[in-house]
């Protein structure tokens, strides 16, 4: 697929689509989006489906594609949206207006994010059809789902509070309660087919390649048809935003924005920079490369602003105005906190900065 030439005539038929650009990205269908219980034709065989979702992300991607297996035709589903009535009710207009009578040949999740395979479970019980994930994702995805405690742990508590969280936003964050990932994501089937990276499989008459990225989550599959120059991407790249890169207390050792810039590196070795890439939020692009190198120059000038800041101990709250350029909030201070200690930690593995344990139990990182 050539940039050179009109993106929409190398997709679907003629629709009058204008592209659109920005920060060297082509937009091929100019804004338009799929119609609120609609599915929206990309490329040969394969749908866009646009789902709302609570937060500042405001809607999740999930894609169509035209499929067969034992029981006839249907379509292979990648992503399925959130546990909410809204979702489930947009999913049956879909399958009662233009997919009517289509049936769902197997669930692709691309990743454990409630946003992305709350419904999977629902939508395998509901067609009968088997759930595809790599192994680190779904054996996350059911860990979170069978930790059904319903008080914040003590572990969590302390984590926070050495981050440097003050008691009032410890005490809010616990009256969430815990095991809110239950909630938002419907028990998913015991048995699933694996996803492994590299491995090519058959969706309709179209080979797709599994090619595995990390740091966003543990064993983010996204897929690449390079016949037809079509790579869905979920959220390991996406158009406008970086991915959120957190480390937590689940794996404290952990170096997932390392492992984030090395999965940047081998997208752009195995993926060709002209594909369409159908992101997991925002619109579908061109020019993927681009992208690329624009999230890794970004985190890398924020590791080296963060660098200068810590010329005196600082606490993981005190590196948000460095890092982010909005207020944080109570709503996005978790997710906040995680990204903070994601870049930290990147400094200590190179060498740029070390942690201290204060007297008041807090951590303040220096720069060395």
């Amino acid at each position: 697929m050539a940039t050179n030439r009109m993106p929409d005539a190398a997709f679907v038929a003629d629709e009058s689509f204008v592209p659109t650009s920005h920060k060297g990205l082509t937009y091929p269908f100019g804004g338009k989006e799929p119609d609120e219980g609609g599915a929206m034709q990309v490329a040969p065989g394969v749908r866009w489906v646009r789902l709302n979702v609570p937060g500042p992300l405001k809607h999740v991607n999930c894609w169509l594609l035209d499929d067969r297996d034992d029981r006839g035709d249907g379509v292979a589903l990648v992503d399925a949206g959130m546990n909410q009535t809204e979702t489930r009710a947009a999913w049956k207009s879909v399958f009662s207006g233009p997919l009517a009578g289509v049936r769902v040949t197997r669930v692709i999740g691309t990743h454990f994010h409630p946003d992305h395979i709350g419904l999977a479970g629902w939508m395998c019980d509901h067609h009968q059809a088997p759930l595809w994930m790599t192994r680190g994702e779904w054996l996350t995805a059911q860990m979170l789902v069978a930790d059904a405690r319903p008080e914040t742990p003590q572990e969590i508590s302390n984590f926070r509070r050495a981050c440097g969280w003050s008691d009032e936003q410890i005490e809010l964050a616990a009256a969430r309660g815990w095991s809110n990932f239950g909630r938002i994501v419907r028990p998913m089937p015991l048995s699933y087919r694996r996803l492994v990276d590299g491995e090519t499989i058959a969706i309709g008459g179209t080979a797709w390649r599994i090619v595995v990225g990390s740091g966003h989550s543990p064993e983010h599959a996204c897929l690449l048809d390079g016949a037809n120059g079509i790579f869905i991407a979920g959220d390991q790249v996406l158009p406008r935003i970086s991915p959120n890169v957190s480390l937590g207390i689940t794996e404290p050792d952990s170096d997932p924005l390392g492992e984030w810039f090395a999965s940047i590196a081998k997208l752009k070795r195995e993926v060709p920079a002209d594909v369409l890439t159908l992101p997991g939020h925002g619109d579908p692009f061109l020019n993927l490369h681009i992208r690329l190198d624009a999230m890794d120059r970004e985190h890398r000038g924020r590791l080296d602003e963060l660098e200068a800041f810590l010329d005196e101990p600082r606490r993981v709250v005190d590196c948000f105005g460095r890092l982010f350029r909005r207020a944080i909030g109570q709503e996005v201070l978790g997710m906040a906190t995680g990204e903070a200690m994601a870049h930290l930690k990147r400094l200590e593995v190179e060498g740029r900065a070390v942690r201290e344990t204060h007297g008041d139990g807090t951590w303040r990182w220096r720069a060395i």
